[in-house]
Order: structure tokens, then sequence, then C-alpha cells
């Protein structure tokens, strides 16, 4: 369900936000949220029990060095597209934000209550849903962000066609993750999760090789089917791999590692896609390199998505299929038998 709803939200807000930008004006978009934000505050009290109290310190310190890092290291990352890798603000930006992470990750491992408790790495799971994720999401919003211009500049769709022209994805992503709870019966977790990977890496080539000429149908919405069905394996499950085996005292924190390496992949990857971009050679016909630019950054998106593959097949898979093995031993194992006093 988390998956369904997280594809179909996504999906819808491409839709809702072409209408309105369409009817009324494109800064109404942003304020769509802002009911929506009123409606979930009246109604969190009512549907969320409220959590126990507990004492503790804010990881200050950690929470500004990991925010500087970060925001720093996109900075860098987006001006390399009018400066370069040469330029001075982009070498000071980015050797500032890889100092200030490493300060962060230092500071984690002496705070008495880090933000992000470096125990949480242990489990190769967890620790390679964490790297999938982060590659995951950069790809998948480079792809977002690319075909909608794809679909508005070169085949010349309004706002609103092209948020409906992102609905092939969002219908099969919820029917193929409405499956995953049968497939877990089934099959271990790591297999559906690396098939999903596989199949958005074939979605996500398929469509880098859109050009000028290219239909909506064969050169869109085919491969959006595809990445919608390995949406809807990887991203639930992306998400089960990130918590699985926590102990109940740091399943918060490990709820907010998944979210974490979602925004910043997001905010990364959507750099490195715009820089990939940036790459094409201005032609004659703007839309000819408008394409262009859209082929670059859908197949870096394809290379960062393989980087997923990679680390799935590395970290989670084999540590799953151990782990299953392991319970299906305790299984089968008989039970110990108590010896008669004599």
């Amino acid at each position: 369900m988390y998956g369904a709803t997280a594809g179909i939200g996504a999906s819808l807000g491409l839709v809702i936000g072409g209408a309105l930008a369409h009817w009324i004006s494109w800064r109404a978009g942003f304020f769509v949220n802002v009911p929506i934000g009123a409606a979930m505050i009246a109604l969190a009290p009512r549907f969320i029990p409220e959590s126990g109290r507990a004492r503790g310190r804010f990881d200050a310190f950690g929470a500004l060095s990991a925010t500087l890092g970060v925001g720093a290291l996109v900075f860098g990352i987006i001006n390399t597209v009018d400066a370069g890798w040469s330029s001075p603000v982009t070498v000071t930006a980015v050797s500032a934000g890889v100092v200030l992470l490493v300060v962060f990750v230092l500071i984690e491992r002496r705070a008495a209550q880090p933000i992000m408790p470096l125990r949480l790495f242990a489990s190769r799971r967890r620790t390679g849903a964490y790297v999938a994720r982060f590659l995951y999401l950069g790809a998948m919003i480079g792809f977002f962000f690319f075909t909608t211009q794809f679909l508005q500049e070169v085949l010349g769709f309004d706002p609103l066609q092209a948020g409906l022209g992102f609905l092939p994805m969002t219908a099969v992503n919820f029917a193929v993750a409405m499956g995953i709870p049968r497939l877990m019966g089934k099959l271990p977790g790591s297999i559906p999760l690396a098939a999903g990977i596989l199949i958005t890496l074939a979605g996500m080539f398929w469509l880098s090789r859109v050009g000028v000429d290219s239909a909506y149908l064969t050169g869109v919405a085919l491969p959006m089917v595809l990445i919608g069905a390995g949406q809807g394996l990887a991203f639930a499950l992306l998400t089960s791999f990130g918590i699985i085996g926590a102990p109940a005292f740091d399943a918060g924190a490990a709820s907010g590692l998944v979210n974490t390496f979602h925004q910043v992949g997001t905010c990364l990857g959507l750099g490195i896609a715009v820089v990939a971009a940036a790459t094409v050679p201005t032609t004659s016909s703007a839309v000819a390199h408008l394409a262009a630019q859209v082929g670059a950054a859908l197949t870096t998106g394809s290379i960062v998505l393989l980087l997923a593959l990679a680390v799935t097949a590395a970290l989670i898979l084999p540590a799953d299929l151990a782990a299953r093995r392991a319970g299906a031993r305790r299984e089968v194992a008989p039970a110990p038998q108590l010896e008669t006093a004599r």
C-alpha cells in the first residue's frame, strides 16, 4: 500500500499540477499543498496514536553539519552548469560539502543521541536499501523533470495533457504495488526488488532514446509502463529493507534514514541530471537541442539505476537469501527434547 500510494501521489500530483497550471497559473501548483497540509494537521490527532514521551537531547551539531554539507554539495554540482568543475566557487562548495559530511559522521560517532545512529549500517540489507534508494530516487527525479519538458516542448502537450501523459505509469504502478504482498509470501523480497530496479532501468533506457520524431505511444507511453511496473515492485521493498531488523528503540531513526536518503537522492540526482543535460552542444533547432538534453539526462539516469541494481545485487540480495535460508533451517529444526528424571 505504501508503494502504491507514494507512486500514485507523485503521478497524480503531475496531473493536478498540470490542470492548475493550465486553467489558473503555475503558482497554483504550490498553493495546492496548503489545504492538503491543513487537512492532515486536523486529521492526524484522530487517526495517529500519540507516541510515548521520552527524555532526550537534540543532536543540533549533527543536524547542522548534515544540512550544510548536503546543501553545499548540491550547490556545487549545480554551479558546474554555468561555471564548470574548475570554478573556484564549484571547488570550494563541493570541498566544503565533503568536509562537512565527514564532520557529520564524526559527530554521529560520538553523540550520545545521534540523529543518524551508525549502528543501523551494521545490517547489509539496511545499508544496501539506503544506498539503493538514494540512487533509485536520484534517477527517478530526473525522469519526472525531463520527461515533463519533453512532453510539452517537443511533443507540444499543454500542462494538463503533460500531466495526463503520466497516467500509463500510474495505473501500472498501482496494479503492481498492490500485488507485492502476494509475492512476498512466495519469494524473498530481494528478488522482486532487483527485478523492479531492472525493469525500471529498461524503461528508462528505452525512454532515453527519444528524439524530435518520437511518437508519444512508442517513445514515451510504453517505456512509462515499464517504469511504472518497476517502481511498483521496487519502491515499497526499498522502504521495508530500510527498516528491517531495526530494534524498537531505533525504529524512528531507521525510518528517518529512509526518508533522508530519499530526499538527498532527489536533490543530488536532479543536480547531476541537469549537469548531464547541460553538456549537450547547442544546435540550430531549439526543439532538437532539448530532445538531445532529455536523452542525455535519462541516459545518466539509466547509469544511476545500473548502480542501484549493482548495490542491490551486492548487498541486499545475498544477505536476504542468507537470512531466508537461516529462517528455513530454524523452522525445520526438531524441537529440543527434555530429559526425564531418572
